[in-house]
């Protein structure tokens, strides 16, 4: 298998899109925080000092899919039609986190939606660190990519 992001030297390159179709790209990724079910509480309470924890994550999800090409040294700015990311309390240790990212474009959004996912995770943690420094970020993961060459990817 040859990697895209290497040209025949072995050497990082930015991949030419300019030939390729523009479709409508979607990508779903997920990511879980576990933590003390005391933390969960108190988020789901409002009770953490910074303010509400799930909002303020969702807002940086979007933020950070918007900006994924500041972060990741090779991706292409792409204009994102729709940023989504949604938290959910998963009793009684955690919050999974699920970010949508779509674009009419001729490259896929997967590294916007796994962005998105992570940055909101890591949200969560600093939003409550102060009350639990023991939270664990786990399975960061790509669920769903639809549009372009390659087809339709979903994790089973």
């Amino acid at each position: 298998m040859e990697l895209s992001h290497l040209d025949e030297q072995g050497n990082a390159r930015m991949v030419d899109v300019s030939a390729k179709v523009e479709t409508l790209r979607k990508a779903v990724a997920s990511a879980f925080v576990r933590m003390k079910p005391e933390t969960l509480a108190l988020i789901q309470s409002g009770g953490i000092a910074k303010g509400d924890v799930f909002a303020t994550a969702r807002i940086a999800g979007i933020m950070a899919a918007k900006r994924t090409p500041e972060m990741i040294p090779l991706c292409h700015p792409i204009p994102l039609t729709f940023v989504s990311v949604e938290l959910v309390a998963v009793p009684p240790d955690g919050v999974r986190i699920t970010a949508t990212v779509e674009a009419m474009y001729k490259t896929g959004v997967e590294m916007e939606a796994l962005t998105a996912a992570s940055v909101a995770a890591l949200t969560v943690y600093d939003m409550c660190k102060a009350v639990d420094r023991s939270m664990q970020i786990e399975c960061v993961q790509l669920e769903h990519k639809s549009g372009g060459k390659s087809g339709t990817f979903q994790r089973e």
